[in-house]
Formats: C-alpha cells, structure tokens, sequence
C-alpha cells in the first residue's frame, strides 16, 4: 500500500513529537511492507512568523490531496497578543472547518502498566475504556455573531451557539455506529434544562437512537458527566456531545490516565483525508529539550492507520509496542513517578520502534 501524509509540525514539541511519530510510521511500513510518504505544510503561529497567517492556503491544498494528516500542536505565549483571527488556535479552526471535519474520536484508555500515574484510586479506573465523540465544526467556536458592542460598563460581548439538525444528526449518527462495534451504549451529553440548543440535541439522539435498537441510549447533563467522569468512569462506553463540552470533558477525562501526553485523537469527514493529532498542547516551556512524551502522537498514528487506511493488523502493531514499552518501565517526565529516572523522547521512540520490529508479544 502506498499512501500520502501531510505532516503538520506546528509549534512548540510539535516538531519533535511528529517527527518521532514518523519513526514509528516507517518500522510499521518496512515490517509489512507499505511506502509512506510525506509532505510538510505550515500551520499555527510558524505559519504566522513565515507567512502572515495561521493557517496558508497551501497547507489546505496539501492537506485536502493527502491520505492523512498528522498535526502536533500549535500556538504558544509568543502570539497570545495577537488578534483573534490571527491567533495560531485560528488556523487549527480553519483546517477543521475547511476539510469538514466534523467527528472528533478521542479514546481514552488506562494502561495496567500506567495505573499509578493517575490521581484517582485503582479501583477507580481499572479497565477504563471509553471514547469520547465529540462535534468539530460547529457550536460556539465557530457562531456568528461574535463581536464586542459598545464601551465601558455596558459594553456587551456575544458569542453564538449555532447548530443545524443536520449537523447534530450526523456526530449522533457516528456516535451510535461506533458504539455497534463496542459495548453498544451511548452517553448523550447536554445542557437540556437550560439550552434551547440542547433541547435539540436530545430530540436528534432520541430519533438516531431509533435507526439503532441494539444500542442503549442514556442522556446526561454535561455537569454530572463531570462528575461521573472522575467518580465512576467505567460506567461509559461511548459518549457523544457538542463541541465546546466535548473540548472540557475529553481533557478531564485525560486526568484519568494520568496524563495529557497520553491521548491521541482523531477528527474524521464523510469523505477527505482524517486529522490525527495528540490532545495535549505545545508545550513551549519543554520545547527543544527532547523530553515530550511522544505516545499520545504515536498512538494518534494508530489511529491514523485503522481508521483512514484500514490497518487494523498495523494499528494494533503500534498499541501493542506502546503497551509493551510501558510495560518496560519507559517513562517521560510527564508520566514518571516522582523521584524516578525519565526517558527521553528519542529513547522511548526508540523502544516503540524496536518493539514493532521485534514483534513483541504483550500477551
């Protein structure tokens, strides 16, 4: 199989964790015998510092002839200043909007191996397997009108939340056929008992929930998802919601394997190439030292594989590998116990990469 990636590095550990990411992508193309290839294209604040912009034409276009993306992350203090369309986060939006990708899956699972690493009791979070959908390409991020009217004391601000029944149908829709291929449950995230825009969203489920009979639909406030999250996580299977919940909820529920660094995510579109990108940040503070933690944009590239290329045999080389580093004892920083010896970027890319060639049985 020969397929083309756009590689967006963005800014700050984006570069190091991509390029890690593209190590592995190569082991699993030389063990079973696939070509990929790669393009870079600009996005983020590097885009503004080289061309004016955060998100330039050409990155769209090398992204909409591409088989997949991998993105790393963007933004960082250096643009905090800037106005808002100029802000790198801008560009991210853009990409998202211009490429339709409307799904946004975000697994979150706990490694045995990685169970202390967490806040929460073992009890807790043993055999926590759960996936976050969440809607991209709507909502409050991307309403109008938002603006600012007046001055002083009773200057206003505006934010609009704007979704079509069509657009809740379809996220829903993806919710509840990922679900088909799990524990067949579904958790609908809402504000019902106060948003008009929920009162929808829990119309559409109910309807979805119809073409789906197999599948248990459970509706949920987003205040006590919250709380379940952190309380009784393994109660979840699938939860589906709307874009700004799903951006809250899916970084708590990072809490719960005890790091950012360790989420990968995907944002899918009926039809085009998919985004495969960590949920953790940029990260300047660490930028350039070698010690990011590359497993949330390794196992981003998983993803990548199952659910844009059909890899599944591929797909699960990786999560294997990763498991089984963990399992070594490899750890960055950000996963580390405190007092204890921490792997590199470069070392822990290493042994991801040596256990896809070894064929590492994790069993």
């Amino acid at each position: 199989m020969e397929k083309q990636i756009a590689v967006l590095p963005g800014d700050g550990i984006g570069p190091e964790v991509t390029d890690a990411a593209r190590e592995v992508l190569q082991a699993v193309a030389d063990r079973f015998g696939h070509t990929f290839s790669y393009k870079k294209a600009l996005l983020g604040g590097c885009a503004i510092d080289e061309v004016g912009t955060p998100l330039p034409e050409e990155t769209l276009d090398v992204c909409r002839h591409a088989d997949g993306i991998l993105l790393g992350a963007v933004g960082g203090p250096k643009w905090d200043t800037l106005p808002g369309h100029l802000r790198p986060e801008k560009g991210l939006l853009g990409l998202r909007k211009g490429l339709n990708l409307f799904a946004n899956l975000r697994p979150v699972t706990v490694y045995d191996s990685l169970s202390d690493a967490s806040t929460l009791k073992n009890d807790v979070i043993d055999g926590v397997d759960l996936l976050i959908v969440r809607e991209l390409t709507g909502g409050l991020y991307f309403g109008e009108p938002r603006e600012r009217r007046g001055e002083g004391e009773t200057e206003e601000v505006v934010d609009t939340l704007l979704y079509t029944r069509g657009e809740m149908r379809r996220i829903i829709r993806k919710a509840f056929e990922l679900a088909m291929v799990r524990n067949k449950h579904v958790t609908s995230v809402d504000k019902a008992n106060v948003l008009e825009s929920s009162r929808m969203w829990r119309e559409v489920a109910n309807e979805v929930a119809q073409e789906f009979p197999e599948v248990t639909l459970e509706h949920m406030l987003v205040d006590n998802a919250a709380m379940q999250l952190i309380r009784r996580p393994k109660q979840f299977d699938v939860l589906v919601t709307e874009n700004l919940f799903g951006d809250i909820l899916s970084d708590e529920a990072s809490m719960v394997t005890g790091s950012l660094g360790m989420l990968p995510s995907a944002s899918l579109t009926s039809d085009g190439p998919g985004l495969y990108e960590p949920i953790h940040g940029s990260a300047p503070d660490i930028a350039g030292k070698g010690v990011a933690n590359p497993l949330a944009t390794i196992a981003s590239c998983a993803m990548m594989l199952k659910y844009s290329f059909g890899l599944h045999e591929e797909a699960k080389t990786i999560e294997d590998a990763i498991e089984a580093v963990l399992k070594q004892g490899y750890r960055t920083a950000d996963i580390a116990k405190p007092g204890k010896e921490s792997s590199s970027t470069k070392a822990i890319t290493d042994a991801v990469v040596e256990a896809i060639q070894a064929s590492v049985d994790i069993s």
